[in-house]
């Protein structure tokens, strides 16, 4: 087999698989999540960050597009605010009422992936109203802008929209009586397999691409044009997007200029990305440019044919 193949197919697995069984080996014993599972999400971000080094899906987004240094700063404060959470569920159990329902005596494993299904159903449904209601989407926009796609961009999130896209499923899960360390893990896989959603990495899920939400797919939901762009919302799982009609694949792959948005100018320092969604500018560049774009769509669909 040759190497760039093993890497291809077996990049996923290996990276992600090894992260997997040291969350739930680690959740399994008892021991405390913090900072063990904070410096492993790290690791698996920065293998990712090796591979696409080594085998890239597009050469030039490898390159500097003066993006990087605000990149690594939105990776820092989303990872940061990831474990803020964790701490928070810490603290809230015990002290919240809940359902106690949960399904404890279940093994570690089954419980992360019950966590996992109901978080990412409420990451879809707030992940799609992002795009649907024009102030969450001015804060969702700022994802949407990289004019490249690469491991970082999978914590470009402005935190706000990080915490409105979460805090559903986290809710849900708290109030189902879910213990603080099963979310945690699952937070922790999920912040590796973001990496891997938007790599500039060449591999490929084989027949799991049909469930997983991987880069093979995630590709169309960061096209350009903002209506092509309502497809694949699954943060992990694309079963939602099968059940709601929003799943979409094609042999044909995303091109390097393909990716990022036409009708908004973003500021390319951090702070000013996180003052674009409250500024004028970013009302009538996000806002505007949504509402044309639907109006063009629907105005099509109803246009009689000649």
């Amino acid at each position: 087999m040759r190497f760039a193949t093993f890497l291809r197919y077996g990049a996923y697995p290996i990276v992600f698989g090894s992260v997997s069984a040291f969350v739930l080996i680690w959740s399994t014993l008892g021991w405390s999540p913090w900072p063990a599972f904070f410096l492993v999400a790290i690791a698996g971000l920065l293998a990712i960050a090796w591979l696409e080094r080594v085998q890239p899906f597009e050469r030039d987004w490898n390159e500097d597009h003066n993006d990087t240094l605000t990149d690594a700063i939105h990776v820092l404060v989303n990872l940061l605010l990831m474990s803020g959470t964790a701490y928070l569920l810490h603290l809230l159990m015990g002290r919240v009422p809940t359902t106690m329902i949960w399904p404890q005596a279940w093994p570690i494993a089954l419980q992360v992936l019950l966590a996992g299904l109901i978080v990412d159903f409420g990451l879809y449904a707030m992940h799609r109203a992002s795009h649907h209601v024009p102030w969450l989407w001015r804060l969702h926009a700022i994802h949407h802008s990289s004019e490249r796609l690469y491991w970082m961009n999978g914590d470009r999130r402005h935190p706000l929209s990080a915490l409105i896209l979460a805090g559903p499923g986290l809710v849900a899960t708290v109030l189902l009586g879910a213990p603080a360390a099963v979310i945690t893990a699952w937070l922790t896989l999920l912040t590796v397999h973001l990496g891997f959603q938007h790599a500039n990495l060449d591999y490929s899920l084989g027949p799991l691409r049909r469930w997983i939400g991987g880069a093979e797919l995630h590709r169309w939901h960061h096209r350009r044009d903002y209506t092509d762009a309502q497809v694949n919302f699954g943060e992990f799982w694309l079963l939602w997007d099968w059940l709601l009609g929003t799943r979409f694949d094609d042999l044909k792959a995303v091109g390097a200029d393909d990716v990022g948005l036409d009708d908004a100018e973003f500021p390319t320092s951090y702070l000013g990305q996180l003052r674009w969604p409250f500024s004028r500018v970013g009302y009538w560049d996000a806002t505007g440019s949504m509402r044309a774009t639907i109006s063009s769509a629907e105005s099509a669909a109803t246009e009689p044919e000649t």
